[in-house]
């Protein structure tokens, strides 16, 4: 672990390595798990927002979890996130073909909206837990990401670096900036030994 400004970081995202293989796992984060994606307060106001934008690009399960629980819901664990259908699928998933696509990136991608979907979706496999006075930014191993983790190793791509757009958009350029700067310092570290 290593602080970066009022961030707490794992090495792990400096380490391991990760690129996403949907022909793969066909977006099987979407729909697996005990719960919807992790929400931030200001995020949950942006959905109510874009909602009906988004609604066309929705199946009717999804327009029907929302309408009976709302754009997002306050999980067990008293944390915010995205509804489910049925207690699986995210209810904002759509599909192409088998593979698990996400509806509010749909309509971002076509311009209808200008949100490209939840930061926590974007980062994956980064989770950030908030804390009083810091954010805990740690790697998110889940074993359906195994061919990810392949793909990664086999590209030679860092966590830190496939999900660059994510974490810029999280913590800022400058943030990122002084990221590359340790992972530089760390990788020179790692090969003295």
């Amino acid at each position: 672990m290593f602080q970066l400004g009022k961030t707490i970081v794992s090495e792990d995202i400096l380490g391991k390595e990760f690129v996403c293989n949907l022909s793969a796992c066909h977006g099987a984060c979407c729909v697996d798990g005990d719960a919807g994606a992790p929400l931030s307060e200001a995020e949950t106001k942006i959905l109510e927002e874009i909602y009906p934008k988004v609604k066309p690009y929705l199946r009717k399960e999804g327009i029907a979890a929302i309408e009976a629980q709302g754009t997002w819901v306050t999980g067990t664990d008293g944390e915010l996130e995205t509804p489910l259908i049925d207690n699986k699928d995210c209810a904002y998933v759509i599909f192409d073909g088998k593979t698990a696509l996400c509806g509010i990136e749909q309509a971002y991608n076509e311009g209808i909206v200008d949100w490209k979907k939840p930061v926590s979706c974007h980062l994956y496999p980064i989770r950030i837990k908030d804390f009083t006075e810091f954010a805990a930014v740690n790697y998110d191993k889940w074993d359906i990401c195994d061919a990810a983790c392949s793909l990664g190793k086999e590209l030679e791509v860092p966590v830190y670096k496939f999900v660059k757009e994510a974490l810029v958009r999280k913590f800022g350029e400058d943030w990122y900036a002084e990221l590359e700067v340790i992972a530089t310092e760390w990788e020179k570290q790692k090969h003295k030994f």
